[in-house]
């Protein structure tokens, strides 16, 4: 069993990382919110994002899942351009996909 000077010195040292690792993004970031690059990524990479996500989802779709998926996809994106609310587009794509796959499933 190690000593207690020993145990006190390793709880010191671990709260010490801990406490440097978790405070060191907000002191890295601080100075960059005023900057223009990081300013751009917040507007733009949303969506850049997004558009990757779906074009590897769509990648690899066959004929016949674009009954479920083109109209899904059409109402996610009108629904986007018309609302501009990320939440309620995916949300009712979302909706509208499950919605088309349970009809589909039991005909």
């Amino acid at each position: 069993m190690p000593d207690t000077g020993y145990l006190i010195a390793a709880t010191a040292l671990c709260s010490v990382i801990t406490w440097s690792l978790r405070a060191l993004p907000f002191a890295v970031l601080a100075p960059l919110r005023a900057s223009r690059i990081v300013d751009y990524l917040g507007r733009h990479m949303p969506v850049g994002v997004m558009v990757i996500l779906a074009a590897y989802t769509l990648r690899d779709i066959a004929p016949a899942q674009l009954l479920i998926t083109g109209p899904a996809l059409a109402v996610t994106l009108a629904l986007h351009l018309w609302r501009h609310n990320a939440v309620l587009s995916i949300l009712t794509g979302t909706a509208v996909h499950v919605a088309l796959t349970t009809a589909l499933a039991h005909t």
